[in-house]
């Protein structure tokens, strides 16, 4: 028994002293996305169940009201996509609210984190989409910018533009050219752009916005991204319209 305790303290003080000279180094980093699907349901867990229940009508009350329809299955991906199209689309819509007169539309695809699925789409929905305190925001940058700002998007390999914008990007993330409404980009003139304020600031490697004049950026919540999205929605269907976005060939790759 001695030698034994001997032993597991020696060893212990090994492992302690060992562990204090050792440096670790992080050698890489993996991610991926859980599917939280109907498998789970298969075996519920009844404490967590009983503990959520007191919630789950306060919460069912606020996401489930549904705000409009949509035609079909919508997904975002690069470098274009319907729902992408259809969130640029919707942030020009956005603009008559503000008397803010537009020359075309950005969105992230980073900040689009979901699908919209055929049929009804509720408030749930919307969040589900647009999950972050963005809020819409206008810029005004000259020609010369927004050739940047494009070839920015060239090297992200896209991002949501409004309909008008014509881009063709090269196989290896270069912008080939840009048309605007079927004119070419004047480096002398002014665009205004209709975005989020997140990205007005540069983020997500569009450093041309930092370049912006004449800034408006509503920061009520009201101006959130998810309420104008509902709000569009809720204005189709008032019109007895169900919401419809295909790609259109506003981002070419060749």
């Amino acid at each position: 028994m001695y030698k034994k305790i001997v032993y597991l303290t020696g060893l212990t003080t090994v492992l302690t002293l060992s562990g204090c000279a050792s440096r670790y180094e992080l050698a890489n980093i993996e991610r991926t996305r859980v599917l939280i699907d109907s498998r789970y349901d298969a075996a519920p867990d009844t404490k967590a169940a009983n503990f959520m229940k007191p919630y789950k009508h306060k919460v069912d009350s606020i996401m489930g009201p549904v705000v409009g329809e949509v035609e079909h299955d919508m997904f975002a991906h690069r470098p274009e996509s319907d729902l992408s199209n259809l969130l640029a689309d919707i942030m020009v819509w956005a603009a008559r609210n503000y008397n803010e007169k537009v020359d075309f539309g950005v969105y992230n695809m980073g900040g689009i984190r979901a699908a919209l699925s055929k049929g009804k789409i509720t408030f749930g929905d919307v969040l589900d989409i647009a999950p972050f305190e963005n809020k819409i925001c206008f810029v005004t940058l000259t020609g010369e910018k927004v050739m940047e700002l494009f070839s920015q998007m060239a090297h992200t390999g896209g991002e949501a533009v409004s309909h008008g914008v014509e881009l063709v990007f090269t196989r290896d993330n270069k912008l080939k050219s840009a048309r605007l409404h079927g004119k070419e980009i004047d480096p002398q003139a002014t665009y205004r752009i209709t975005t989020l304020d997140y990205l007005a600031q540069g983020n997500d490697k569009m450093d041309a916005f930092k370049s912006s004049t004449n800034v408006v950026s509503p920061q009520e919540s009201s101006n959130n991204t998810r309420f104008i999205i509902m709000n569009y929605f809720k204005e189709q269907t008032a019109q007895g319209k169900i919401i419809n976005a295909h790609k259109e060939g506003r981002i070419r790759i060749e």
